[in-house]
């Protein structure tokens, strides 16, 4: 019972630590790769997109822009692996997942945690819940910026598989296995492996 209560207190004082070293460590990668954005491509450097946060509260997504600007002008589409959208830049950025640093403000505002299930689309999140019931059970706690189903899974396992591994996470979480979540996506970020 005592875990119950000092773990999340542990685990968000981490967040605001980490994301906080996160944005000075990356600032000037963030920046770079802005100018690199608007010189390849017209439109913004960042893209903002509304998620589905704990208890189905939607915020709004803070990316680096990785994909053309009318690449939803057919509808919203599951991003595929070597997908056609995908900028040069864009493309590199999901391999080292650049794209994601400015999420440490999602972090530090409260919205994400370092660790947790990837947060979905609302359209998704509905669409899956259909398909698989209980998938808003990922919703139990705070999305992340990585998380058990990215380290094992990456972007091509199936919805039904990310559920399995965001419940396991949510069941199992410790320090210990915060740890080695980001042991291994430091790992998955200097090799690229499981980008798409």
């Amino acid at each position: 019972m005592q875990k119950n209560i000092i773990f999340p207190v542990m685990k968000r004082w981490a967040d605001i630590l980490l994301s906080l070293i996160g944005l000075l460590i990356t600032s000037i990668v963030i920046i770079v790769f802005a100018i690199l954005i608007k010189l390849e491509t017209p439109g913004p450097a960042f893209f903002i997109q509304k998620r589905v946060g704990k208890n189905g509260k939607y915020f709004n997504l803070i990316k680096l822009r990785s994909m053309c600007v009318d690449a939803e002008k057919n509808g919203a589409q599951w991003a595929q692996k070597n997908d056609p959208r995908v900028t040069k830049v864009g493309s590199f950025m999901r391999k080292t997942r650049i794209d994601e640093l400015p999420q440490f403000i999602n972090v530090l505002r409260g919205n994400m945690s370092i660790i947790g299930p990837r947060p979905e689309r609302p359209m998704f999140t509905a669409q899956f819940n259909e398909e698989i019931p209980g998938f808003i059970n990922r919703l139990s706690v705070k999305p992340g910026l990585t998380g058990w189903a990215q380290i094992n899974g990456g972007y091509e396992i199936t919805p039904n598989e990310k559920l399995k591994l965001d419940l396991y996470y949510i069941e199992n979480q410790s320090i210990l296995m915060e740890l080695k979540i980001m042991l291994k996506t430091v790992r998955i970020v200097i090799t690229g492996n499981g980008a798409r």
